[in-house]
């Protein structure tokens, strides 16, 4: 009798032992998956606040040029003025501008 209940005790702590070791398995899992969701979102909030400075520099850099591009724009436009005013005053007769530059000098868009 004492065999069987040796046997039965013997059977119970290895299905003991199987048991905790499947539910040591599984939460160690799921600890792994909680503890990497911080640093996923850590690295997600890096990667948009990157992109983010990305952006600002670039839109920087468009306004930059943009300044530069009407500077120039307005040069150009009162240098072709000059040019008329010369021809004009030299009792020629100068070509119409383009339909958009003309735009340009009666609105400065």
């Amino acid at each position: 009798m004492n065999g069987i209940w040796g046997l039965v005790g013997a059977g119970i702590t290895v299905i003991g032992t199987i048991t905790m070791g499947v539910l040591t398995y599984r939460g160690t899992r799921t600890a792994a998956r909680i503890n990497s969701a911080p640093t996923q979102r850590q690295v997600d909030l890096s990667v948009l606040q990157a992109s983010v400075e990305r952006l600002k520099e670039e839109c920087s850099e468009l306004r930059e040029e943009q300044v530069r591009t009407r500077g120039v724009l307005w040069s150009i436009s009162r240098w072709a003025l000059v040019l008329r005013d010369q021809v004009t005053g030299l009792g020629g007769t100068p070509q119409p501008p383009p339909q958009d530059a003309e735009d340009y000098y009666r609105t400065g868009v």
